[in-house]
């Protein structure tokens, strides 16, 4: 955990040193032509998990995994000539993990490459926004690189405002095109080999409208239509079966999900806000699922405020999954992950934002720093912890 305010805090020099250099700005009353840097976060945290319903054994075994993330964003700003606002988008990621689940790929924990692994994650995104007549268009890319998988990403989006301004609809198409490396437990590879990649294919539209309501209530309802095609199991989950054979999971290769959500912020007064939060979720495997969210940001003074929350979330199993030893050679397609079981969790914890107008100790353009931390628990007896770090530089 002492990693996290290292990477943190560290930085915290590098702000101070760039604070002194003041970003141009306009000096008459028409707005800036120049590029102009308008935020950057900066991310870090640290995430423990522990549970005994591993997939790469069967679903039994240690679920023992400890990650340490961070990242940083960038967002540059520019007025052109016709007024039009152009917002470039830069985010670098960095995860380090280290799994004794994944570890048993080759059942000898602490000893394989699959131990560890550093995923990397870059992406840009661009928009333009016509103030005047109150549209956006935006897209962006992106990319996911780890030991035994890769991605790539892109996406186009579109936003248009109300006359009044009070409503907003947004438009977006999402795609991730995957490839899997073929990493298989190591008792069947002298049957079914090692190496080589499988894709996947993710295809994802979203359609959202938010309104304010009123001085004191804000709305927002969403509707996501996303379809999976490929390889859609993951090459190292065993699944063991009632006759104490072992096998490699096997999924269909197509998944059709629908998930609807509504989201509501109401300002009780000026230093209390309630934002509550539904989802739905439906899909061709059977899977249905429910998560209901409420978190209360209190600010207790002008410059201080705290965020307690509460996530409750509920499926149903797939219709492909049994625990270790009750699959059957029947059967065409069978998972042990317990991820894809019937159980029901709870989320919670706590934030705390401080943000001064002279800037957070005394850094002038270091406009808010946030901690937040939060304790999860299932009903298959998988806990974890999170704590983290947001820097916001502005």
């Amino acid at each position: 955990m002492k990693r996290i305010f290292i990477t943190g805090f560290a930085l915290l020099g590098f702000l101070r040193a760039t604070a002194q250099d003041n970003i141009q700005t306009d000096s008459t009353a028409y707005k800036a032509q120049k590029l102009k840097l308008e935020e950057i976060n900066l991310v870090s945290s640290y995430y423990k998990q522990d549970g005994n319903n591993s997939a790469v054994t069967g679903g039994i075994g240690t679920e023992k995994l400890t990650d340490i993330s961070n990242s940083i964003d960038v967002k540059f700003v520019k007025y052109g000539e016709t007024g039009k606002k152009h917002t470039w988008d830069f985010e670098v990621g960095v995860d380090q993990y280290s799994s004794a689940s994944s570890d048993m790929v080759d059942l000898s924990a602490n000893s394989s490459a699959s131990y560890s692994d550093i995923r990397f994650y870059p992406s840009v995104s661009y928009s333009r926004e016509n103030e005047e007549k109150g549209n956006t268009i935006g897209a962006g890319v992106s990319s996911s690189t780890e030991f035994d998988y890769q991605s790539f990403g892109g996406n186009i989006n579109y936003s248009k405002k109300t006359k009044d301004r009070n409503g907003e609809f947004t438009a977006r198409f999402q795609t991730y095109i995957d490839q899997v490396k073929l990493i298989n437990p190591i008792e069947l590879r002298p049957t079914i080999g090692n190496g080589g990649t499988e894709g996947r294919n993710t295809f994802a539209g979203t359609l959202s409208y938010s309104q304010v309501v009123n001085q004191n209530l804000q709305l927002l309802f969403q509707a996501d239509l996303v379809s999976q095609q490929g390889y859609l199991s993951l090459p190292f989950h065993r699944v063991y079966f009632n006759d104490g054979s072992v096998h490699q999971e096997n999924l269909p290769d197509s998944r059709f999900k629908i998930p609807l959500a509504v989201r509501a912020s109401y300002f009780l007064g000026d230093n209390v806000i309630i934002r509550a939060y539904y989802r739905y979720y439906t899909d061709d495997w059977k899977l249905t699922s429910h998560t209901a969210d409420i978190e209360v940001p209190v600010k207790l003074s002008p410059f201080f405020s705290l965020s307690p929350f509460y996530r409750y979330y509920s499926q149903s199993a797939v219709k492909y999954f049994s625990p270790y030893g009750q699959h059957t050679g029947s059967e065409q397609y069978y998972t042990s992950n317990y991820d894809l079981s019937k159980f029901d969790s709870s989320f919670f914890g706590m934030g705390v934002r401080i943000a001064t107008p002279d800037g957070v100790f005394g850094i002038k353009h270091f406009s808010a720093l946030e901690i937040r931390y939060g304790h999860y628990s299932r009903s298959t007896n998988l806990t974890s912890d999170i704590i983290s770090i947001n820097i916001k530089y502005k």
